[in-house]
């Protein structure tokens, strides 16, 4: 029997200075892939946010991989973002370094010590996402569609059981945005839950998984679909 790996029962998230969503209720399996779609600017990226404490939920019980993140301390923070795997639309990889280094210095902020496995992690979710050959490479040195898989390496380094995907096609053309969502739904069957805020609807038809619609501040089930 599968268990929840996200849980929102009666949550309200702030969106902006003037807005809100409201009376938010609704939950993800362990290992599911699931949309979240809506307009821009419908809060789907404040949804994701609230998920890993960077916006704090109003009201309501939210849980996230058995913990209460309305309850969490600020110093449990980084052992739930530690469980998940973010991946941008715009990519935030740091420009200044190589990708080796790019996916090092994230390895070390989560206390990894040993040289010769921090390398072997590294080559690792390279050559899942299909990189390796390019680690000594700088970010502008790569196009749009390697920049992303680069993200998605960075998202799994640490084995996560939840991976949020913000808009990860956003910037991409379709057959680029084609192979990130195969290697999206590649991942996702090797066991990480994901859920993915995006308003590329070809894309979900091609790609159908279960939807969860927000719409005027309410969120619905479009479909559920494996």
């Amino acid at each position: 029997m599968k268990s929840e790996i996200i849980i929102f029962k009666n949550v309200s998230v702030k969106i902006s200075d003037r807005n809100s969503i409201d009376n938010l209720n609704f939950s993800i399996d362990s290992g599911d892939f699931t949309y979240l779609i809506g307009k821009t600017g419908s809060g789907k990226s404040s949804i994701m946010r609230s998920i890993y404490c960077d916006i704090p939920i109003q009201s309501g019980t939210c849980a996230i991989d058995g913990l209460e993140v309305n309850k969490i301390k600020k110093n449990q923070i980084p052992f739930l973002r530690r469980k998940i795997g973010i991946i941008f639309q715009d990519f935030k990889l740091l420009s200044d370094r190589s990708i080796y280094k790019n996916l090092e210095f994230v390895l070390k902020a989560t206390e990894w010590k040993n040289e010769s496995k921090i390398k072997e992690r590294i080559d690792q979710v390279l050559n899942q996402v299909g990189m390796i050959d390019f680690k000594d490479r700088f970010p502008h040195q790569l196009s749009g569609g390697e920049q992303q898989r680069v993200s998605i390496a960075r998202a799994i380094l640490n084995n996560p059981n939840l991976i949020l995907a913000d808009e990860p096609t956003g910037n991409l053309d379709p057959a680029t945005s084609k192979e990130i969502m195969n290697l999206l739904v590649d991942i996702n069957n090797q066991g990480s839950t994901i859920l993915m805020a995006t308003h590329d609807y070809d894309m979900i038809s091609n790609f159908p998984k279960k939807t969860l619609r927000l719409e005027d501040g309410k969120l619905f089930e479009l479909s559920k679909k494996t």
